[in-house]
């Protein structure tokens, strides 16, 4: 239990800290393209970064999914990306990084670069964890012999 807890804070924590990194990049990249004349109003950058938190929660707590191997692994990622994309999606409405005003055509554009961002950081963690894994099966076999 005590480790569930223990990996359920650090990707909560990694999970934020990668939310806010990528909010914070964005902010660059609008700032670079409006020319240093991006301005927001009404408490409109607190409630994105509150918004940022928020996705980070959203994709790091379901990561506990992980811990049970009594469910696939096909239905784990699907309990843990589809809980953070949902998440993400009333977010991003909810303070504006899209809003009514993109098309709908816009709108699943929007819709399919979050989900291959989601996923590539996903992959790129799961790549991560099973060369680790990898390292410690040829450890332990190392060992036998």
């Amino acid at each position: 239990m005590r480790k569930t807890i223990k990996d359920l804070l650090i990707s909560t924590l990694v999970s934020i800290g990668m939310a806010l990194s990528i909010f914070a990049l964005a902010c660059v990249v609008f700032d670079i393209a409006y020319k240093g004349n991006f301005s927001l109003e009404n408490y409109q950058l607190t409630k994105m970064v509150i918004g940022s938190v928020i996705v980070g929660l959203g994709f790091g707590i379901p990561t506990v999914v992980y811990n049970n191997d009594s469910i696939p692994m096909p239905i784990r990622v699907i309990i843990h990306m589809g809980i953070g994309c949902v998440i993400y999606t009333i977010v991003a409405y909810a303070v504006g990084w899209f809003g009514g005003a993109a098309t709908i055509g816009q709108g699943l554009i929007i819709a399919a670069i979050q989900l291959i961002v989601a996923f590539v950081i996903w992959f790129c963690f799961m790549n991560y964890y099973r060369k680790e894994a990898k390292k410690l099966n040829d450890k332990i076999q190392a060992m036998k012999q």
